[in-house]
């Protein structure tokens, strides 16, 4: 029996990959969408947000969006319950819920403080390489603000102190406030 979906988001850095990750493992039949996968499949022409062409660039987040609904949708309605995690904001969460037909809808939003996403953002660096932050676009404060523009619905946390793991077991001891079946 599938769990339904879980949509994970919050600000680059937060832990959404690790902790949706963790959190696919727990189930028979788990599935982890990283919705930025989406885009990359592109292999020419993609315009991001940080663009000039912000007609184009949301005409092309919004396909990323429907894409990462449809495939969970596919993978639930095979019996596999699906973590999705990715950066969605504001309306563009609800909307994402809507598209998904199968129940139940979790949504858990990670929000650690801005100075611990930045201390995370820069081990990150210091490690792998991997850099969600760069010179000119959006900065984790402003990021962080857009969460403020997201239906207060499904399960918030603030991770700061957690790690990945602790987090995962959180969400599953909290798995009924995550629900958003009858909010969305």
């Amino acid at each position: 029996m599938t769990e339904g979906t879980w949509l994970a988001i919050g600000v680059q850095a937060s832990g959404k990959s690790t902790v949706a990750d963790l959190l696919a493992h727990q189930f028979e039949r788990g599935v982890h969408i990283r919705g930025g996968q989406f885009y990359r499949w592109a292999v020419n022409g993609w315009v991001h947000p940080w663009s000039e062409d912000s007609e184009e660039a949301q005409r092309h987040l919004d396909l990323r969006y429907r894409l990462s609904a449809l495939a969970a949708n596919e993978y639930c309605d095979a019996g596999f319950t699906t973590v999705v995690q990715d950066n969605l904001y504001g309306e563009d969460v609800r909307t994402w819920l809507r598209r998904v037909t199968v129940r139940p809808r979790h949504l858990v939003v990670l929000r650690p403080t801005v100075a611990v996403v930045r201390e995370r953002d820069k081990a990150r660096r210091a490690t792998v390489g991997k850099v969600a932050y760069r010179q000119g676009e959006e900065s984790i404060q402003e990021l962080d603000e857009l969460l403020d523009a997201t239906p207060k619905v499904g399960l918030w946390l603030d991770t700061s102190a957690q790690t990945p793991f602790e987090t995962m077991q959180e969400i599953l001891e909290r798995r009924f406030e995550a629900i958003v079946d009858a909010v969305i």
